[in-house]
């Protein structure tokens, strides 16, 4: 099934909401080190509340190591990014596909970006940034699990 993975995560809060996202729609959720946070930090407590318990929480010790899982499981990185150009309304997502969030202050580095299999973006009205990286994973993830469902 689809999975989501955070890269190197520096808000905690955000980790939080992602636990408890993972947990509710039954996906696992990634997690690729160093994060700017420790793990046990109450800020991902008091956001994801007792589902943090339930989530399907799996931390890789580098991108190095991500990478091999995702290959060795025959999983397609799906990279949410703004500077991508397909609409992830667009995207055809497979079941084995897992989505990638970049750091909240910075994304993901060019070496990064170049070995994910796709990017998708969310287009948002032209006078704005960006989108909280929960949100949009909520909702690229909603889109993929309605397709592949």
């Amino acid at each position: 099934m689809i999975e989501i993975a955070l890269y190197q995560p520096d808000i905690p809060q955000n980790l939080g909401s992602l636990l408890r996202l993972s947990a509710c729609m039954d996906v696992v959720c990634n997690i690729i080190e160093p994060c700017g946070f420790i793990l046990d930090d109450k800020r991902i407590a008091r956001v994801g509340m007792d589902y943090i318990e339930i989530a399907k929480m799996q931390r890789h010790d580098s991108w190095q190591k991500f990478l091999e899982y995702a290959k060795q499981n025959n999983r397609r990185i799906i990279l949410l990014s703004s500077k991508a150009e397909k609409n992830y309304c667009d995207f055809k997502f497979q079941t084995q596909d897992i989505l990638l969030l970049g750091r909240e202050s910075a994304g993901v580095p060019l070496e990064v970006a170049d070995l994910c299999d796709a990017s998708v973006t969310i287009k948002i009205a032209a006078n704005t940034r960006s989108l909280n990286i929960a949100i949009a994973a909520s909702m690229v993830l909603g889109e993929s699990l309605r397709q592949v469902r």
